[in-house]
């Protein structure tokens, strides 16, 4: 009897052991090997959606991947460093579009437009194929990313993939505005979001504004800056060297 009973607390325990390693493998992601996607010359784009997702043990922000070549790749996850600041941020753009988009810029007459913030890795993008709970996503590991290559921005939501194809574009250099340029007056989104970028750093979103990317061929995509992450490898972006003079 005392067998018997030894024998069924031993089946009880291998079964509790057995059942607590399945939950465990269910609770952890199925990883594939690091990858890197882009180029290692080229600038990659990380844009949040405003989802977030617990990863790893922490909360992490979901979104999309562009790539250097206008490629989008859904279903992203950035795990690691700034992640924490990028929710942040996101969500203070959110809050600043809700309170102005709609209301009039005073100097052109336009409405304010929804803005974005997206995140600008230069060179290849570590990441992982992971699946959690059934589903697939791709996880940057921004920890293995030298931050000196990550820098924030914001522009007009419907311009990021722009300015992506604009700063892989040989020839595009950016440029500052002074506080009487006659690029305030143009009736059009790009006057607006000169404008709007720097009321929206007066409410908090820090940073440099109002500055432009100047493509060779003369398009011209109006933009912020993000304080954090700043990288310095992206510094022409960050702190331009130089002014637009539309008259020339």
């Amino acid at each position: 009897m005392g067998a018997l009973k030894y024998a069924i607390i031993g089946v009880v325990v291998a079964v509790v052991v057995v059942a607590a390693a399945l939950v465990l493998l269910l609770q952890t992601p199925h990883r594939a090997p690091v990858q890197y996607l882009g180029s290692p010359s080229g600038y990659e784009a990380f844009v949040p959606n405003g989802q977030t997702i617990d990863y790893n043990g922490h909360t992490d922000p979901l979104g999309n991947l562009i790539i250097n070549n206008g490629t989008t790749i859904h279903d992203v996850v950035w795990d690691g460093q700034y992640a924490s600041t990028i929710i942040q941020n996101h969500n203070q753009i959110v809050q600043l579009n809700n309170q102005f988009v709609g209301q009039t810029d005073p100097i052109n007459g336009q409405q304010y437009v929804p803005l974005q913030d997206f995140y600008v890795i230069k060179g290849q993008v570590p990441v992982q194929q992971v699946t959690i709970n059934g589903q697939a996503y791709f996880v940057i590991e921004a920890n293995n990313i030298n931050p000196a290559d990550i820098a924030g921005f914001y522009t007009y939501q419907g311009w990021v993939p722009n300015f992506v194809e604009a700063i892989n574009t040989p020839g595009t250099y950016a440029a500052g505005i002074p506080g009487n340029s006659p690029v305030y007056d143009w009736a059009n989104i790009t006057g607006t979001v000169v404008y709007q970028t720097q009321l929206y750093e007066g409410h908090g979103i820090g940073g440099g504004s109002g500055d432009l990317l100047i493509e060779p061929n003369g398009i011209i995509i109006s933009y912020g800056v993000i304080p954090s992450p700043s990288g310095s490898a992206l510094f022409n972006f960050i702190s331009p060297q130089q002014s637009y003079n539309p008259s020339t």
